[in-house]
């Protein structure tokens, strides 16, 4: 079997880089493209020499080559980006990751409008142990959704001191699986001064940014006399790479429809 043919969008950044790395060192995958926002420093620099791993023969360009031969894109760039790389691959009939976080409403809209032409898989988090501990976070909410005195829910996240987007995209996926089954109806983000008893019907989130932490989420159901805790971390960023990579490999010749990894991992 050929190996499949992706190309990388946000090829410079620290994700783009990790999967140049690793796509590379896989025998099942070849880069044909390397993609970046247009007013990028790198552009026309091979791919290879931008990932710290020497020449590839990919330079850095700033749009899908119309003679391009390929089998997929994988997105780790910025929201507007997504959206962008998004239409390209509908026009083209290419199979899409999409593994930007931060993404709003309207831009997720979009990119499902997409996927009305073209496979798409989209998670705010790639990881397989993540997407596991949304799986666990969805079981123990349903377990504990009738619990006589009450549960309560905090979600805490740590993240590296450059991410943009608060609380994570992560988080907010696991306080929608947990409220899915619970029925919290409020978000409470962060606590200060004389809230007042807490409520039952809000789940609290809490994002820490510091360091060069690549990912960790703890989510907390609190009840009278004991608590259940999950914890999930990453110690490097090669989780979400290798995760948006297997998804690449699963999407090729899926039909056109909006994916997650829950799909891909056959969770």
């Amino acid at each position: 079997m050929p190996p499949t043919r992706i190309a990388i969008h946000g090829a410079a950044g620290r994700m783009g880089c990790r999967l140049i790395v690793l796509a590379t060192q896989n025998p099942l995958l070849q880069i044909v493209a390397a993609v970046e926002s247009e007013d990028h420093p790198r552009m026309g620099v091979d791919a290879g020499f931008v990932a710290g791993i020497g020449e590839i023969g990919i330079p850095i360009t700033s749009r899908l080559r119309d003679e391009a031969e390929l089998d997929v894109v994988v997105d780790f760039s910025v929201p507007r980006g997504a959206v962008a790389i998004a239409d390209q691959c509908a026009e083209r009939g290419i199979p899409l990751v999409v593994a930007t976080t931060g993404i709003s409403d309207g831009q997720r809209a979009a990119i499902a409008a997409a996927a009305e032409r073209i496979p798409i898989v989209w998670a705010p988090n790639m990881s397989l142990a993540v997407n596991l501990s949304i799986q666990l976070a969805e079981f123990a909410a349903e377990v504990l959704a009738n619990h006589p005195a009450g549960v309560d829910v905090e979600i805490i996240e740590w993240h590296h001191r450059y991410k943009e987007d608060a609380p994570s995209g992560t988080a907010y996926r696991l306080g929608e699986v947990i409220a899915s089954k619970m029925g919290q109806s409020v978000q409470q983000h962060g606590r200060c001064g004389r809230p007042g008893q807490r409520p039952r019907n809000e789940i609290g989130y809490h994002a820490v940014r510091a360091g060069d932490h690549p990912g960790e989420h703890r989510i907390l159901f609190g009840m009278p006399g004991e608590s259940l805790e999950i914890r999930v971390g990453a110690t490097s960023r090669d989780c979400y790479a290798e995760g948006a990579l297997m998804a690449a490999q699963w999407i090729v010749r899926k039909p056109a429809g909006l994916y997650g990894m829950r799909e891909v991992l056959g969770l």
